[in-house]
This record gives C-alpha cells, structure tokens and sequence, in this order.
C-alpha cells in the first residue's frame, strides 16, 4: 500500500465486554468491588512490610515491589474500564491509548521478572542457607528489582512505538477492553511482520527466560526438599514456596498459552480474558494468597493492630 494512502486514528473506540447496559451496570459493580480490595489488600502489604522490621527481609522486599505493580497495573486499566461502563461510546484518544498501552507493558514485564527474582531467592534461602544472607545482601536485592523495572521499561517503550506507528487506514474499533498490542495490531492496514517479530521476542525477553529460570530454581528446591529427613521440615520449606508457587503458576501459564502461540491463532475473546485476568484477578488474589498462607504476615497484622489500639489507651 502506498504511504500517502496510510491514516492513523486519532481516536479508538473500545467494545468492551458488553453492550447490554444492564449487563455494564452488573460489571461496573463487580469490578469496582475488585478494585477496591486490590487496592486495599496490596496497599495493606506495602503498610505491614514499612511498619514492620521482622519483615525487613530479602521475600519480603521484592513482595512490596510486586505489590506495588499490581496496584500500578491495575490502575491503569480499571478505572478507564469502569467510566466505559457508564458510557455509551467507549473512546479513547491515540496519545491516552498510547499511554495505557506502555504501562500495561511495562507493569506486566516487570511483575514476571519479580517473580522470577523472588524464586531465586527462595532457592537461596532452601537450598543454600548458609550463603542466603551473604548473597542475598541488601545491594543483590535493590539490583535484581532494579534490573526487573528496567528490562520491563525497556521492553515496554520497544513495543509500544513498534505497535502505535501501525497506520489503520480508518479503522478505529478495537474489539477489547483496553489498548493492547495484539487488538491494535488486527487493525493494521500494512505488513506486520516486524510486529510478530517484537511480540514473540518480547515474550521470550519477559515470559519464557523467566519462566525457565523460575523452573529450574524450583527443581534444585524440590530436590533439596526431597533430602530433608523429617515430614516437619519437609513441610516448613514447602511452605515457605507455596504461595510464590501459587502465583507464578497462575501469572506464566496463560501469558505463555497467549503470546507464545501464532499471531493467526489468537483469538480477540482469548486476549480480553488474558487482560482481565492479569488486569483485575491477579492483582486481587496476590494480596490473599501471600497473607493467607503466610504467617509472618498474619503476625505483622497482629503486632500492627495491637500497637494501634495501644496507642490510642
């Protein structure tokens, strides 16, 4: 196609899940529900770990990090979301879609290099205890979040210049809850080979060398796990891992299924579910499992709730 044929939008308007306005009202409720808790569980955490020493460990740091994605990541769709509920055209402008899509990207890479940090410290602390506190030093901590923000960011600006310089030719209507990568390309009116080429190297950047690396961390744990003799210490260092488990199995295994199979293969109802999962489940039960499951957690709440009514005596 000739280039002085090319157009791009200055606008999109977004389908979103539904256009029964009942239906809207229904899910404006429930994700609002959502995103309250999101808020209120994963702010809770960054409280309990700053309030609190006890927690002032390497699992806990890199906690509060992922705490603080999830609430940034869910910022930054939810609320767009819920004013479309209430609306009867769903727009977004070009620089606003730009935006969100950059945050998404970002957010989310940096959330699956964290876990795979996360696991590398659990694998420290099980398999090398004696060398944990040594290599898992303040400065290894503050680095490897480092790292993770950085190839997340870096990954992000890649992919959304790549992405938003597709022209549509008149084409507006993303079929999605949001500005992603994958909608906004279906609407492309030119060649998206380079596009396809970013996504899947994207995916082994941010999904598969994390997932590979959280892999192997947990078979030199489960390993290690093997030899302890007693059922009680085998239990101990299992549940130290279960909730970091938890989430990564749940985080890795739909963005695998997503963005590692053919562009062709990917269907616009598969991509919203993706999107509401990581954008709105996820970010939700993080919070639950990790306090839950968690005793220091549950101690800290104590301690915090008990030095609060104290205080007020």
């Amino acid at each position: 196609m000739r280039r002085d044929n090319l157009t791009w939008e200055s606008e999109f308007v977004l389908l979103g899940l539904s256009s029964d306005r009942q239906t809207q009202a229904g899910l404006f409720v429930l994700f609002g529900a959502v995103y309250l808790l999101t808020l209120l569980g994963n702010g809770l955490i960054i409280l309990l770990i700053g309030l609190d020493a006890r927690l002032h460990l390497p699992m806990y740091f890199f906690l509060c990090n992922l705490s603080v994605v999830d609430i940034c990541y869910t910022s930054s769709g939810v609320p767009q979301m819920l004013v479309h509920f209430l609306l009867e055209k769903k727009t977004i402008s070009f620089t606003r879609c730009g935006t969100q899509l950059f945050f998404s990207l970002a957010l989310g890479g940096t959330e699956f290099l964290l876990l795979a940090a996360m696991a590398y410290d659990r694998y420290m602390a099980i398999c090398d205890p004696l060398r944990y506190v040594a290599v898992m030093s303040p400065r290894c901590c503050i680095g490897l979040a480092a790292v993770s923000w950085f190839v997340g960011v870096v990954n992000s600006v890649v992919e959304t210049v790549v992405t938003m310089r597709l022209p549509t030719c008149g084409h507006h209507v993303l079929n999605h809850v949001a500005c992603e990568t994958l909608a906004f390309v279906r609407l492309a009116c030119v060649d998206i080979t380079l596009n396809q080429v970013v996504i899947l190297a994207s995916s082994v950047v941010v999904l598969l060398v994390p997932c590979c690396l959280v892999s192997l961390s947990y078979a030199y744990i489960v390993a290690a796990i093997l030899r302890i003799h007693s059922t009680g210490g085998r239990r101990k260092a299992f549940g130290t891992c279960a909730s970091h488990l938890t989430v990564v199995s749940m985080s890795y295994g739909m963005a695998l299924v997503t963005y590692m199979q053919p562009y062709s293969t990917a269907s616009a109802e598969q991509d919203k579910v993706v999107v509401l999962f990581y954008g709105v489940v996820t970010p939700m039960l993080n919070p639950l499992i990790y306090s839950l499951r968690n005793k220091e957690m549950k101690a800290a709440l104590s301690r915090v709730l008990m030095s609060s009514s104290e205080s007020k005596l």
